[in-house]
């Protein structure tokens, strides 16, 4: 169990005014804000993800929890940063050209970002140009995401796109497999946000 069970159990529920007040009021009593991020946050995170994929949460459950850990660490951010605290790596991800949606791609970011991860976030319908320009500023991984068939084939245009530039290429989506991304030459392949972020973490070796 997390070494704060208040904190864990308030990120899980999606209590966003909770965690801010807990965070706020461990900070002042000046406990190590890495230990309240590794030890309490990210494990409330992870143990919604393996919900998430075991169908016990769906994505409104996902996406307020992700909230409110955001809540948090927009606190601790700050913090961590002046401690010069470093990310694990930072990544990009968006959506891929012709294609808007972003509820996926969102909580993905989140997830990545509560994972210790500095994102990137590059929007909707991206081309290889956004995608260069997350590289260009320190990326070293690239996600991308589509929810529609017809966008899908840019995942191959982006994939091809970045070899030869040392970065990975991470592909998910609703219509998206893993057949499909060791066609493209894809370097990984999400089934939901939680599988994500694990497939980043074995690509980057960060864990």
């Amino acid at each position: 169990m997390a070494k704060h069970e208040e904190l864990f159990d308030a990120i899980c529920k999606g209590n966003r005014k909770l965690v801010e007040q807990i965070v706020n009021q461990q900070v002042a009593a000046g406990t190590p804000v890495v230990e309240l991020l590794n030890d309490s946050m990210i494990p409330a995170m992870r143990s919604m993800g393996d919900k998430f994929s075991r169908n016990e949460v769906y994505v409104p459950e996902m996406l307020i929890a992700a909230r409110a850990m955001q809540a948090g660490l927009k606190i601790i951010e700050p913090i961590l940063a002046k401690a010069g605290h470093k990310p694990l790596a930072r990544v990009c991800i968006g959506t891929v050209k012709g294609d808007l949606h972003d509820i996926g791609k969102n909580l993905v970011a989140m997830m990545l970002k509560g994972a210790g991860y500095e994102v990137d976030d590059l929007g909707v319908d991206c081309d290889v140009a956004k995608f260069e320009a997350g590289v260009s500023r320190g990326a070293k991984a690239v996600m991308c995401s589509a929810l529609l068939t017809t966008t899908m084939p840019y995942m191959k245009t982006l994939t091809e796109a970045m070899k030869g530039k040392g970065v990975k290429v991470i592909i998910g989506g609703a219509p998206v497999t893993q057949q499909y991304a060791s066609e493209i030459g894809a370097d990984g392949y999400g089934a939901d946000a939680n599988e994500a972020v694990k497939i980043m973490d074995a690509q980057l070796g960060v864990r």
